[in-house]
C-alpha cells in the first residue's frame, strides 16, 4: 500500500520572558529564507511528540529552557509556507534567563506585544494577532 503524501509537521513555541517586566517574548531573525523575523520553531523529528519537538527547538535556537504552558492554536493553511504545506502547531511557553541567537536564528530580540516588527515571516502576523487576543482578552484561538 502506498503512504499518503502529507503536509510537513511543525511547532512554533512563543516564548515569554517571565524574568523581564512585561513578558516580553522572543523572535528571530531568520538564517535561511524565507527571510524575516519569526517565532522560534521547526520541525518535529520522526520518533518525538510535538511537545518534545517544541521544547528542543527552543533550546536550539534560543539557547532557553521552556516550560510549555498552553497550546495556543493549530495552523494548517496550505499557503502559510512559501517552502510548502506545513502544518504548524504553536505553544505559548516561559522562559528566564538571556537568550541567544544559535543554530537557525541569525539574531533574536525581545519584543513587547505592543512592539511587534512587521516584517515577519510565515502567518506568524496571524498568529500574534491571536497570541494578543488570548494575553489581553483570554480569547481561545479561532478555528481555522
Amino acid at each position: 500500500m502506498n503512504r499518503p503524501v502529507t503536509p510537513q509537521l511543525a511547532v512554533d513555541i512563543i516564548i515569554e520572558l517571565i524574568d523581564r517586566e512585561e513578558r516580553p517574548i522572543l523572535l528571530i531573525e531568520r538564517k535561511n529564507p524565507p527571510p524575516g523575523w519569526a517565532i522560534p520553531g521547526g520541525f518535529v523529528d520522526v520518533g518525538e511528540t510535538v511537545e518534545q519537538a517544541a521544547v528542543r527547538e527552543a533550546k536550539e535556537e534560543t539557547s532557553l529552557d521552556v516550560e510549555l504552558k498552553i497550546l495556543l492554536g493549530c495552523y494548517s493553511n496550505p499557503a502559510r509556507d512559501v517552502r510548502g504545506h506545513t502544518v504548524t502547531l504553536v505553544y505559548v511557553a516561559e522562559s528566564v534567563g538571556a537568550p541567544r541567537a544559535q543554530d537557525d536564528a541569525r539574531d533574536i530580540k525581545m519584543a513587547g506585544i505592543k512592539q511587534l516588527p512587521g516584517n515577519l515571516a510565515f502567518d506568524h502576523d496571524l498568529v500574534l494577532q491571536d497570541y494578543v487576543n488570548y494575553r489581553e482578552r483570554g480569547q481561545l484561538t479561532p478555528l481555522r
